[in-house]
């Protein structure tokens, strides 16, 4: 392992845009800046919205930019039984336990204040239940989801942006209630299997470290560290999205610009190259410097004039 071996982990239930491409850029020139490797990983747990055609059009689109990644495509689809082994290990650690709570009742216990737990943090309503409730539940048939008994431990995550974020873990799901394995269990174990030593990804998904740094070792496992690069918005301030036009390398293709265009505004925008340079990809790598999205914060993207301040 080398010391940035990193990923890129889309879900591929729509076509990457902008923001999704700079993350991936960010990802694929720190690892290979450090001479690390880089490995791609599909994220279709959700299977009824992760379609093949946009696996397919998500990675012409990565290559098209110059992103290239090392071994095979690994599929978290595939991956179930790995996932299974390690619900199983968590169960002889006596540290999961079935939950029948829906949403509602989660959102409605959830919005009373818990002490050091973050807002939203599962209350641990059937954390402590006794045999005859549980049975209770059992009669009624409804699919119970397996959280993690965390014991609202503190955990801190290492990361390369912003330092370190810490943060206590409440009982998260690790199994939903239709048997699909949930994403922050998934990821953990995927990271631990491809030797991924840093996690380069989205900054909206930060406040996740924590809990998966502690899964991590939990299963006996080194945590990575992370680097959680700012989100790109639209001209509105909201997360760049379909509705903001031309924000995908198709719409961009469409309006006559190339790849090697699209790329180099990305770079632009995190300060590796001039607004009127055209950098290979080989170039960027030569040039990136951790420090260039360190002083970064949220960019807006105009998909007509480019990026914003």
């Amino acid at each position: 392992m080398g010391p940035h071996d990193g990923r890129f982990a889309p879900s591929p239930s729509g076509p990457l845009h902008l923001g999704n491409l700079r993350t991936a850029l960010v990802a694929w020139v720190r690892a290979r800046s450090a001479g690390g490797r880089f490995v791609m990983r599909v994220e279709d747990l959700d299977r009824g919205r992760s379609r093949p055609e946009h696996e397919e059009r998500q990675l012409q689109d990565l290559a098209a930019l110059g992103i290239d990644w090392d071994g095979d495509v690994v599929r978290q689809s595939d991956r179930d039984p790995a996932y299974a082994a390690a619900v199983d290990r968590l169960r002889e650690l006596d540290l999961v336990y079935p939950c029948w709570c829906t949403r509602a009742e989660i959102r409605e216990a959830a919005g009373a204040p818990h002490g050091d737990a973050p807002e939203g943090a599962y209350p641990g309503t059937c954390a402590h239940l006794g045999a005859a409730a549980r049975a209770a539940h059992e009669e009624r048939g409804r699919p119970a989801a397996l959280r993690v008994r965390a014991g609202a431990v503190r955990s801190t995550a290492v990361d390369a942006v912003r330092g370190e974020i810490t943060a206590v873990v409440d009982d998260f799901v690790v199994r939903r209630g239709d048997g699909t394995h949930a994403y922050n269990l998934a990821v953990v174990v995927d990271d631990a299997w491809q030797d991924v030593t840093e996690v380069v990804r989205g900054d909206d998904l930060a406040s996740s470290a924590p809990r998966q740094a502690w899964l991590a070792t939990v299963l006996g496992h080194r945590a990575p560290t992370y680097m959680h690069v700012p989100l790109v918005l639209g001209p509105d301030g909201r997360r760049l999205a379909k509705r903001d036009g031309a924000v995908t390398l198709e719409d961009r293709l469409a309006l006559g610009e190339d790849a090697d265009d699209v790329r180099s505004r990305m770079a632009a925008s995190l300060g590796l190259c001039g607004p009127d340079e055209r950098p290979t990809p080989a170039e960027l790598v030569d040039r990136f410097d951790v420090s260039a999205v360190r002083g970064t914060g949220p960019l807006r993207w105009d998909p007509v004039t480019g990026p914003l301040a």
